[in-house]
């Protein structure tokens, strides 16, 4: 045993069968106590092992049960580009769960750019893999912008882009911008994707405008284990120098 604190090596002890396959997705560890007895260390250090893996993803805590090796996830890119919106739950299965009228207020009303209580429509989706939720997008629009037309989101096909459905309106958008975080998953959202409240979820907060006015803001909201933002930017070339 190496001079690093012990519960460290009962972790690789453990670790290293996980990343080569042997233990396969679904095995139980050994309890505590048995980890203990086989290595010769206290319960303590047999918990801050079992925590360490839980911790990177390795191994899950079933309540009364133990402690099993987690399931590689299936990993879900979402392809952000400087040429299209990037909206949505693209390239996953979409569930429209409608659009509703809402008074707006907080964090949004200031993407918005508008005050508390404006009326504005608001838009949500699930994404699904093999039927089940993985991703939550929520679109907030003011609807003093496309009231009383029929370009508003309720009017709209399914998946019809922010793009396309405003720039029927006259309304031309020519900036996004996309801020990239994680946070605690919140209620409903834990209800939606099927998550306990609490966990980690990956969140993009992205805001189209047309000039300096926000014209839609929305947020995409992931488990961490199963998204990732797949990014693809051009560059511009150099022109030329003469010869």
């Amino acid at each position: 045993m190496d001079g690093r604190p012990r519960y460290l090596w009962v972790a690789d002890r453990l670790r290293r069968p996980i990343l080569n396959g042997e233990l396969e997705p679904g095995t139980r560890l050994p309890s505590r106590s048995r980890l203990a007895r086989t290595y010769d260390v206290s319960e303590q250090v047999s918990r801050h092992a079992l925590r360490l893996l839980v911790s990177e993803g390795l191994v899950e805590a079933r309540p009364g049960s133990g402690y099993y090796v987690r399931p590689v996830p299936q990993i879900h890119r979402f392809s952000r580009t400087d040429r299209t919106s990037g909206s949505g739950v693209d390239p996953l299965e979409r569930s429209d769960l409608g659009t509703q009228t809402d008074a707006v207020c907080g964090a949004v009303a200031r993407r918005l750019g508008v005050r508390d209580g404006e009326r504005v429509f608001r838009t949500r989706c699930l994404g699904l893999s093999d039927g089940a939720p993985v991703a939550l997008h929520t679109a907030w629009e003011p609807a003093a912008l496309t009231q009383g037309t029929l370009r508003t989101p309720a009017d709209s096909e399914p998946g019809t882009s922010v793009l396309q459905r405003l720039g029927a309106a006259g309304v031309i958008i020519d900036r996004v911008v996309e801020e990239v975080g994680v946070r605690p998953l919140r209620e409903p959202e834990s209800s939606l994707l099927h998550l306990a409240p609490g966990l980690p979820v990956l969140v993009v907060e992205r805001t189209h405008y047309s000039g300096r006015r926000p014209v839609e803001t929305s947020d995409l909201v992931g488990s961490v284990d199963h998204c990732r933002l797949l990014y693809r930017l051009s560059l511009a070339r150099a022109p030329k120098k003469p010869r």
